[in-house]
């Protein structure tokens, strides 16, 4: 069980600090829930408190972790599939899965497609969403502004 200020992460609304837990009436049934405030603080997401493992809610990686997949993110191999569906549907997955290296996956593989050949509509949508969850986590890992975390995920995209 989390405890109010723990930070934690959503898989598929990034980073966040638990702001509160409270009883609500859904369909009849009173539950506890996590209100997460996801990080920039504009948005908060109720979690049922019995079921994040299902939801794949977990504690935000370390500092140390954070350093790490940076470095890894230099030489993560991407390769995408030319059927537009089949790629969008392997990205949801990997995004989904909540691990960390995967959405970096994600964000490299969409970036370098953006600079080769553009973007749809709909994966330009899923890398910005990506970055969001990416860049999130590791702001509150390292502790340092959004601004300075983004630069050294661009820089790193950019070689």
């Amino acid at each position: 069980m989390y405890q109010i200020g723990d930070k934690v992460v959503h898989p598929m609304h990034g980073a966040g600090v638990i702001d509160s837990i409270v009883q609500r009436k859904v369909n009849g049934v009173v539950k506890d829930y996590y209100l997460l405030k996801l990080f920039g603080g504009n948005m908060m997401v109720m979690i049922p408190t019995d079921n994040t493992s299902e939801i794949g809610v977990r504690p935000v990686v370390s500092g140390q972790e954070a350093n790490r997949l940076l470095q890894a993110m230099e030489d993560i191999q991407v390769e995408m599939t030319q059927n537009w569906n089949r790629r969008y549907r392997e990205n949801m997955s990997r995004i989904k899965s909540g691990d960390l290296l995967e959405v970096a996956r994600v964000v490299k593989g969409l970036t370098l497609r953006d600079h080769q050949r553009g973007l749809s509509t709909g994966e330009r949508k899923m890398l910005h969403a990506a970055r969001q969850i990416l860049i999130s986590e590791l702001v509150l890992a390292q502790s340092q502004p959004y601004e300075a975390v983004e630069a050294k995920v661009d820089r790193i995209l950019d070689h």
